[in-house]
């Protein structure tokens, strides 16, 4: 990166590499969740698939001691049949003392030319600073679906080992699982109706500090997904324990009878030269890596 490092006087920004993981991760966990260990913020910092990143995002340095960070998951991929470069903006965290050299971390990630970025989790205040920086919202219209113990349809399944995941899915799908596969916070299964297959992943999520839903990420065939009725629904409960599946409409289409609109789905952003909204995804993404 070169001269785009800056310094003042007490406190040094600058890339965060392979070596900085462990203490970034370190510090991620003592000041931004505890739930997480250092190791497992060092881990998800560091993505499954094969990309060539200029950094994992960029921190800030007092002395020897971490005192902000925001990491940065890349990837590249083809939008509408060309190649783009994404840079998706990931868990964000300043000390207090320091907050006014926040907004140079966030400087440090949009200063990367060639890169159309997305940020999935904006919170509080983030959201209005991200639109004086050139953000545009999704539209996240959710609906939450109760997981019911309900019984399956006649000729469908729900796949989860490896080799019949495997088995089921397009060339295309079985790139994004192998690419996937390993991602700590990504779940993995595959609904079959007749001879139809929807790959589908999925997270668990916390609600009011409540480990009890999960959300859609990833949609192969969101047609075959609905002619599943509730079978997706009753494995994430049955495996996964997760009493309330949260289906954006752009991930998961139609949902099933039973769901209701969530009255504030959580905001997701991104900006772009050329970069339609229905281009946007959250595949390749810290909601793939990061289990919160």
């Amino acid at each position: 990166m070169g001269e785009s490092v800056g310094v003042d006087a007490k406190v040094e920004l600058a890339p965060i590499t392979d070596a900085d993981v462990v203490s970034v991760g370190a510090f991620l966990h003592q000041h931004l969740n505890s739930r997480l260990s250092a190791e497992q913020w060092a881990r998800s910092a560091l993505p499954p698939w094969s990309v060539d990143a200029p950094n994992h995002g960029f921190m800030l340095r007092q002395g020897d001691d971490v005192v902000g960070a925001y990491l940065a998951f890349y990837s590249e991929r083809e939008v509408d049949g060309e190649p783009r470069r994404i840079c998706n903006l990931a868990a964000w965290c300043v000390l207090d003392e320091h907050r006014a050299h926040g907004v140079r971390l966030a400087r440090a990630m949009l200063r990367q030319r060639g890169y159309d970025f997305v940020d999935l989790s904006p919170s509080g205040n983030v959201v209005a600073l991200n639109e004086r920086l050139g953000f545009s919202r999704l539209d996240t219209a959710t609906a939450l679906v109760p997981n019911l113990p309900l019984p399956s349809r006649r000729g469908v399944r729900v796949l989860t080992a490896p080799d019949q995941i495997e088995a089921a899915l397009s060339e295309r799908d079985l790139r994004v699982y192998r690419d996937h596969r390993s991602a700590a916070a990504a779940l993995h299964f595959v609904v079959r109706v007749g001879d139809d297959s929807c790959y589908v992943i999925a997270r668990r999520e916390r609600r009011k500090g409540l480990p009890l839903f999960a959300s859609l990420l990833h949609v192969s065939d969101p047609a075959v997904l609905a002619r599943a009725g509730h079978a997706p629904y009753r494995h994430l409960l049955l495996r996964h324990r997760a009493l309330v599946t949260l289906a954006e409409g752009r991930v998961a289409g139609r949902p099933p009878r039973l769901s209701r609109q969530q009255a504030v789905p959580r905001p997701r952003m991104f900006r772009g030269d050329g970069l339609s909204p229905r281009s946007v995804d959250y595949l390749y993404s810290e909601l793939m890596c990061v289990p919160w």
